[in-house]
C-alpha cells in the first residue's frame, strides 16, 4: 500500500511539472546594469573594487564566456526571461518589450510552485508588469529603493513559507549617471579599454564608472548575504549583467566588450568552490538551466539550453558558437549589426555600413559620456592614434573578422585579409544561413544618419529624442 501511495505521488507531482529526484532550491539572480565582464576582479581586474563579485567566484563557478544576445537593455532581458531571441520574442531595438502571447519565465516557476518576484530593473523600465511575476516593485530609472526593499522581503520569508522562491534583483549600477564622486580611484592609474583616447577627461569618467561599479558590488554583497541568511546557504543564486559598459566600443556594440558579461553561479553541494569554465553559453541558457535545476524540464521551443551539466562538473562544453544582435536604440544609435562568435574568432555583419555610428555618448548629455567624448574630438584633430580611433566608432565597414587568439579586444580588423578569405566566407555562409532560419527581417527602426550628411550626426546633431522616427526594412 506504501508502494502504490508513493507511486500515485510521483504520479500527481510528474503532472504537475515537479521532479521528486531533489528537492527545489531556493533560487535569486541578481543583475547589474551595463557591466563589461573584465570589469571585475575575478574577471582580472585590478584597479576596481568588487570585493563581493570575487566572495562570489571563491564560492562558486565563474564563467568565462559567457555572452548576451544583445548589447542593449530591453532585447538583452527580453531575452533573458522568454529564452528567445529579439527577432523570434519581438523585442528588437531597445525600449520595446516581447509578443505579450508568449510564455515568460514567472509562468514556467509558477508551474513549479514557485513565487517568483522580481526587485529593480529586472525587465527594461516599467516592462514588468507584462511578464506576470507574483509581486515586483520599483522597476523605474536608477530607483535605488529597489535594494533595500528587496532585502526587507528576504527578511520576511526568513523561515520559509512553503513555497521556494524564485526572486530576481537588478541594481541600476553601474548605469549612467555614475557617481560624482569617485575619490577611492586614482583616475591617473586606471587602466582604460582597449582603443580608447587616454585624456583627462577619459580617467577622470573613468573612475566615475569604477566608483559605479563599486555600488554595483556592495549591492551585490548585501542581497547575497541576506539570501543566506534569510534562504538558508544551499540557495542556488547568480550573479550575472545585461550587456556591457557604456564606453565608446561597449555598450550597443558586438565587440566582446559589449556583448561579454560576467557570470557567476553559487550553488552549495552542487558548484564545487572556486571553480571556473571556458564553457561558452547565453543569456538564453539561463532560463532552461535553472528550470532544470528546479525540477522541471526544459521547453524544447525556445532558443536557450540547459547547461546544467557543466554546473554539476559533467561537462566542460556546451555551445560552439555565439551569435548576436543589435537593432538600435530609438534616434540615438541606427546601427544594425549581426555577429557570430566561435572559441577563437569573431565575424560582425555591419548591415548598413553608409549609416553613422551614433549612440548617446557622442549625442547625449555629460552623463551619459559627452564631456569624455568631446575630448577624444578635440585630440582627435591633431593626433593621428585619436584620430583613427574616432574614424574607427564613427565609421565602421561592412565586414570585421577578429582573431581572438592574437587580438582578444579586437582592435586589428581581418576581413580585407586574403589570407584569411576563406574563413571570413565561411563565417559569412553561417551567419546568413542563422538569419535567414530565425526570420530576421534585417529591419531599421529608425531614420539612419548618414556619413554623407555630417549635420546629422556632428557636433551639433540633433539627439536621440528629437530625431525623426520612421521605421523601415531596408
Amino acid at each position: 500500500m506504501k508502494a502504490i501511495l508513493i507511486l500515485l505521488l510521483g504520479v500527481l507531482l510528474g503532472n504537475a511539472g515537479w521532479s521528486t529526484a531533489a528537492p527545489r532550491p531556493d533560487i535569486v539572480i541578481f543583475l547589474t546594469d551595463d557591466q563589461s565582464q573584465l570589469d571585475a576582479t575575478s574577471y582580472g581586474a585590478r584597479d576596481l573594487h568588487t570585493p563581493n563579485m570575487q566572495r562570489l567566484a571563491d564560492a562558486g563557478l565563474t564563467f568565462t564566456r559567457a555572452f548576451v544576445v544583445s548589447p542593449s537593455c530591453a532585447p538583452s532581458r527580453a531575452a533573458l526571461l522568454t529564452g528567445l531571441m529579439p527577432a523570434r520574442n519581438g523585442a528588437e531595438p531597445n525600449h520595446s518589450k516581447p509578443r505579450a502571447d508568449l510564455k515568460k519565465w514567472p509562468a514556467y516557476f509558477q508551474e513549479l510552485g514557485y513565487e517568483v518576484v522580481a526587485f529593480g530593473k529586472v525587465s527594461h523600465y516599467r516592462h514588468t508588469v507584462d511578464y506576470g511575476f507574483d509581486y515586483f516593485a520599483h522597476d523605474t530609472f536608477h530607483d535605488h529603493a529597489a535594494i533595500p526593499a528587496a532585502v526587507e522581503f528576504l527578511k520576511k520569508r526568513e523561515g520559509g513559507t512553503g513555497k521556494p522562491l524564485c526572486l530576481f534583483v537588478g541594481s541600476n549600477w553601474p548605469h549612467v549617471p555614475w557617481p560624482e564622486q569617485s575619490d577611492d580611484f586614482d583616475p591617473a592609474t586606471l587602466t582604460l579599454p582597449a582603443g580608447s583616447v587616454d585624456t583627462p577627461e577619459t580617467r577622470r569618467w573613468r573612475a566615475r564608472y569604477a566608483a559605479a561599479v563599486a555600488k554595483a558590488d556592495s549591492e551585490l554583497g548585501l542581497i547575497y548575504d541576506t539570501a543566506r541568511t534569510a534562504l538558508g546557504n544551499d540557495t542556488l543564486f547568480a550573479f550575472t549583467s545585461d550587456h556591457g559598459a557604456q564606453w565608446p566600443f561597449g555598450k550597443w556594440n558586438l565587440y566582446d566588450s559589449g556583448i561579454q558579461t560576467p557570470l557567476t553561479v553559487v550553488w552549495p553541494g552542487v558548484v564545487k568552490p572556486g571553480t571556473r569554465t571556458d564553457a561558452m553559453v547565453s543569456w538564453l541558457d539561463l532560463l532552461p538551466t535553472l528550470l532544470e535545476a528546479a525540477g522541471g524540464t526544459p521547453p524544447s521551443d525556445i532558443d536557450g539550453r540547459s547547461f546544467l551539466p557543466v554546473l554539476r562538473a559533467e561537462k566542460s562544453e556546451h555551445r560552439d558558437r555565439i551569435f548576436t544582435t543589435h537593432s538600435g536604440d530609438g534616434g540615438w544609435n541606427i546601427y544594425p549589426m549581426r555577429s557570430i562568435r566561435t572559441a577563437a574568432w569573431k565575424y560582425i555583419l555591419n548591415l548598413h555600413p553608409e549609416f553613422a555610428y551614433t549612440t548617446h555618448i557622442d549625442l547625449g548629455r555629460s552623463r551619459d559620456g559627452r564631456e569624455f567624448w568631446s575630448s577624444w574630438e578635440n585630440a582627435a584633430r591633431t593626433d593621428k592614434k585619436a584620430a583613427a580611433i574616432v574614424k574607427r566608432y564613427r565609421q565602421r565597414p561592412a565586414e570585421e573578422l577578429y582573431d581572438l587568439s592574437t587580438d582578444p579586444h579586437e582592435q586589428q580588423n581581418l576581413a580585407t585579409d586574403l589570407q584569411h578569405a576563406a574563413r571570413l566566407e565561411k563565417m559569412r555562409a553561417e551567419l546568413e544561413a542563422w538569419m535567414r532560419e530565425l526570420g530576421d527581417r534585417r529591419q531599421v527602426f529608425h531614420e539612419p544618419r548618414l556619413l554623407d550628411d555630417p549635420a546629422s550626426y556632428g557636433p551639433n546633431a540633433p539627439p536621440g529624442d528629437a530625431w525623426p522616427k520612421g521605421d523601415r526594412k531596408r
